[in-house]
């Protein structure tokens, strides 16, 4: 270290010893009237494996807890999180910024859905505005008073999870996966970005993993056998829960009455966020 030395590393040309690099810090700042203790984001290496139904869920389970909870879908070209609770409103805003809509029970989402003139409005964008719409919905929009926060991200390792890795302060993950024998190679992918963006894994939750006969009360494998429990030893990661595939359920989101649906499944997960 020279005795002219400033301390400022990131600014000097100097190869010593003692050179500390500051990391670059992408995080956005929330909108100036929002309150947002922590934020969970909800991850899948691959489409159709009911991450979205898995991050409803987790939102229902914190609200019944007395905790508020709130749902960023960050899945702009394939949103169905409004569907799932039943809305169909638009969200307003005014010359402070924009405000979410709350569902029957109180959870505060923000859609992309929530913008467009039809539900069925395709959103032909391509990535870095699709990212940039993500940011908005967190710094544009006032979070009031939220303890939790879910982000439905979508499926991959693309544009959209990287903004929200770098762009939002997340308290961990949780990686939704079904049994299939090729979900294991894709649960590494997302397990490995995670880890390499240094962000916390807190488990993982297995969707789809197995049907109970309401006749003989038998547990069928419909997908093949689980594949999560090589996994999470693999990455020394926690098995959170594993989902049974449930008429009921899915009738329940499509109805958009998710949050009238009785189930104790992610009580082991609500147990880990508390």
């Amino acid at each position: 270290m020279s005795e002219s030395c400033t301390q400022s590393c990131n600014s000097c040309t100097d190869d010593c010893a003692d050179r500390k690099e500051n990391p670059i810090d992408f995080r956005e700042k929330p909108h100036k009237l929002s309150s947002i203790k922590k934020v969970i984001g909800v991850l899948s290496g691959k489409g159709g494996v009911g991450k979205s139904m898995v991050t409803s869920l987790l939102a229902v389970t914190m609200q019944r807890r007395g905790y508020n909870s709130a749902i960023l879908d960050a899945d702009i070209t394939g949103p169905s999180i409004p569907k799932v609770f039943g809305i169909h409103e638009k969200a307003k805003a005014n010359e402070q910024g924009l405000y979410p809509i709350k569902s029957k029970t109180g959870i505060d989402i923000m859609s992309i859905n929530l913008l467009m003139d039809k539900e069925t409005d395709p959103v032909i964008w391509r990535g870095p505005i699709i990212a940039n719409m993500v940011k908005q919905f967190w710094t544009d929009v006032i979070w009031s008073n939220v303890d939790y926060m879910f982000v439905d991200m979508p499926p991959g390792t693309g544009d959209v999870p990287l903004t929200v890795f770098q762009s939002l302060p997340i308290d961990g993950i949780i990686i939704v996966t079904s049994p299939q024998e090729l979900v294991s190679m894709i649960v590494s992918k997302a397990v490995n970005m995670a880890r390499t963006m240094n962000i916390p894994i807190l488990g993982l939750v297995e969707n789809m993993s197995y049907f109970k006969c309401p006749s003989c009360n038998e547990e069928h494998k419909i997908f093949g056998e689980s594949q999560i429990d090589k996994i999470a030893s693999e990455f020394n990661l926690k098995v959170l829960a594993k989902l049974p595939i449930d008429p009921e359920l899915a009738a329940a989101c499509d109805k958009g009455v998710i949050e009238l649906f009785d189930s104790q499944w992610l009580e082991p997960v609500g147990n880990i966020l508390e």
